[in-house]
């Protein structure tokens, strides 16, 4: 518990800091009211509008006007409604959807810590528990897991239901696992590792995995209550062509993440905006070469990562890493084929627990690693904060 509380709150106060200088320091982009129209986040006065910068910003608009309005057309569909559920009804109490929303987040991205310690102790002990836990903290989009977004409760979640099977509470695993695949689209590939727990647990038994249908009754209890509501059940899926993303092939993305990162250094290398070298996403073409690039770094990035997860911990951590990037992977928004890896990877962490093992016995690792760690948080935190774009 300790351990879990100190890189909670030392993480969560870097970014609290980081964004508030950052916004008060270089103001909010020009178009930061374009993003909000209807000012949702904003509204609690000067003092804790500059509080709430650097938790509230881009797709948490999308989960407030669900929290308030509930789904009114197919584009806010693509956003599962436990977290907005959860939001909307804390803020009956508060008085305010964007602080319910914050306390959701931070509460839940504790608990989020405190299962992976528990879980990562379990099978490596207590000194891997804290580097992992401190791993994925510290993890520079990490912020995104105390923001107005379901990232911090998915989390929570998925570490939970892996710590139930761990625990052979398949009950629990089956309850959890299925309150994440309300929660987010990936959550239905839990199903997975929780089958492999099951299959190498002794002694093997049927009821217990009979538990585990709770995990896509999750998805299927969305889908339903939006048909009763008089929406098309299956605008979740409908709607991601909205946002671009549609099926490439199978980790297609990698390759077209590459060429769209090679086209985004000849259109920086250019000097000029015209031609675009690459399909056009809006914007500056700069810009958004400038993102294509950060984006395949943070897929390279990655790549030694899944492998060492794949490695060194057991098969079941290594398939849900698989399987949940492969979501993305093979369904690449065609302007920007990697948009939001980084963030998707933040709450992979199967990978955080490689690191702490990569570094154990070797501190001057673990220095460096959580030293480059906070710098990231802190500036991509700054960023997020002044409504400019990061994952």
């Amino acid at each position: 518990m300790t351990s879990a509380w100190r890189a909670w709150w030392t993480s969560r106060l870097l970014v609290l800091v980081s964004g508030i200088v950052g916004a008060a320091a270089f103001g909010y982009s020009a178009r930061a009211r374009d993003f909000d129209p209807a000012g949702l986040t904003i509204g609690l006065g000067s003092v804790g509008d500059l509080l709430a910068a650097p938790f509230a910003r881009w797709d948490s608009v999308w989960f407030l006007a669900i929290a308030s309005d509930g789904y009114g057309d197919g584009a806010r569909t693509a956003f599962f409604p436990l977290y907005p559920l959860l939001t909307g009804g804390l803020g009956t109490l508060t008085g305010s959807d964007l602080v319910a929303g914050v306390l959701v987040s931070l509460v839940a991205s504790f608990a989020a810590f405190w299962a992976l310690h528990r879980l990562v102790a379990l099978d490596f002990g207590e000194r891997v528990a804290q580097g992992a836990v401190l791993a994925v903290a510290f993890f520079p989009m990490s912020f995104f897991l105390s923001a107005v977004y379901s990232e911090g409760l998915y989390l929570a979640l998925s570490v939970g239901a892996f710590l139930a099977a761990r625990e052979r509470r398949w009950a629990v695993a089956g309850l959890v696992g299925g309150c994440a695949a309300a929660t987010r689209s990936a959550g239905l590939v839990l199903l997975l590792p929780l089958l492999i727990i099951w299959w190498k647990s002794r002694p093997r038994r049927i009821e217990d995995v009979l538990w585990l249908a709770l995990v896509p009754a999750g998805l299927a209890a969305y889908c339903l209550g939006l048909a009763a509501a008089g929406i098309d059940p299956l605008s979740p899926f409908d709607a991601q062509e909205v946002w671009y993303r549609s099926f490439a092939g199978p980790f297609v993305g990698v390759w077209d993440g590459g060429v769209a990162a090679w086209q985004g250094a000849r259109q920086l290398l250019h000097g000029a905006r015209e031609p675009v070298y690459f399909t056009p996403a809006g914007g500056d073409p700069f810009v958004v070469a400038r993102h294509n690039l950060e984006l395949f770094t943070w897929l390279v990035l990655l790549i030694p990562a899944v492998i060492g997860t794949l490695r060194r911990l057991p098969i079941e951590y290594g398939a849900y890493v698989l399987a949940a990037l492969a979501l993305p992977l093979s369904y690449p928004v065609e302007p920007q084929p990697l948009m939001s890896i980084s963030r998707f990877a933040c709450v992979l962490f199967p990978l955080g627990i490689w690191v702490a093992l990569w570094c154990d016995g070797r501190r001057w690792r673990g220095r460096v690693l959580l030293g480059a760690g906070a710098v990231g948080l802190a500036v991509y935190s700054g960023i997020y904060a002044t409504w400019h774009w990061t994952a």
